[in-house]
């Protein structure tokens, strides 16, 4: 089911969430976790160097003739994070997936100032972008990536994208918008002391999925998240949202997917979407924390190709 912005005007999030229990109650059930532990292979590979002098680590899936999608991953995770998207989307789509700087195998800058800029990070989805030839993708950006996201269309338009899809969004950086526990978080990890960030990281974890990790999984997100530098923390919350807002208004194809157990952000940071884009849709995942996309990948990836496809 999807959402309007002028179906939504008189409603709450919560009940929209009701509805979507009902609609969804038949045939959804969460696949089961047989191939969870199989990382995609290498793909094609690319070291992609930023304007501003660093490297990231990106590689491509699939057919390059066939529609095109352009991942962004969120704070503290690494393109490994898509791997559910790699695994069952590459068959059919051109997908591309990336660390982002301070992330996962790309570099690791030690100065907060080098995350600190917007533009900066837009920039690194356009470098991806470029060195791999895409055309005409689809963006689609995860929590922290999808503020990323904005300030791309801030700086580079919506015009040559096929649409833009945004999970678990953080859309703004407003305490009213964060859940106390997301808050709690956030400080935890810019901690001085090395005792306090390794409990935010597993306190991330925790917070992030609605379903249960595997070992493998968990372990394996464990060690990515403990990745990024202090420096990432102290640095990202710098980043400006001026014209962020503007910029989600550019889009004419706009869908966000919002987890109704999302521990990190409240309801009202996706649901803020359909105000600045009156061409949006938000579905809302009953089952699904932070990442409906990892949450309930079997419907969020149908969803994402019906998307991309339409």
């Amino acid at each position: 089911m999807f959402l309007s912005r002028r179906t939504l005007i008189g409603t709450s999030l919560g009940a929209a969430a009701a509805a979507a229990v009902q609609t969804f109650a038949a045939g959804t059930a969460h696949a089961t976790l047989t191939a969870d532990t199989t990382l995609p292979a290498a793909g094609e590979t690319q070291s992609v160097r930023t304007p501003d002098g660093l490297t990231l680590s990106a590689a491509a899936y699939g057919n390059p003739a066939a529609p095109e999608v352009l991942f962004v991953h969120g704070l503290g995770q690494s393109a490994l994070s898509w791997h559910r998207q790699v695994e069952h989307l590459a068959a059919r789509f051109r997908i591309v997936t990336f660390d982002m700087r301070g992330h996962g195998a790309s570099s690791v800058p030690d100065s907060p100032d080098a995350y600190a800029d917007g533009a900066r990070w837009a920039a690194d989805i356009r470098s991806v972008r470029e060195a791999f030839g895409l055309r005409r993708p689809t963006l689609v950006g995860w929590s922290f990536g999808a503020l990323i996201v904005g300030h791309y269309l801030k700086h580079y338009g919506a015009q040559d994208l096929r649409g833009v899809a945004l999970t678990g969004p953080v859309t703004k950086f407003s305490p009213e918008l964060l859940q106390p526990r997301g808050l709690e978080i956030g400080g935890k990890l810019a901690s001085s002391y090395l005792s306090v960030r390794i409990q935010g990281i597993r306190e991330t974890l925790e917070a992030t999925f609605a379903k249960p990790l595997t070992r493998d999984e968990h372990d394996r997100m464990l060690v990515i998240n403990s990745l990024p530098p202090r420096a990432l923390q102290l640095g990202y919350g710098l980043v400006g949202g001026e014209g962020v807002d503007e910029a989600f208004g550019k889009p004419s194809r706009l869908f966000v997917t919002y987890g109704a157990k999302d521990a990190i952000t409240r309801p009202e940071m996706a649901r803020r979407v359909l105000d600045l884009n009156d061409n949006a849709r938000l579905s809302v995942y009953p089952d699904a924390g932070h990442a409906p996309f990892y949450d309930e990948f079997t419907r969020f990836n149908r969803d994402l190709a019906r998307f991309v496809t339409s």
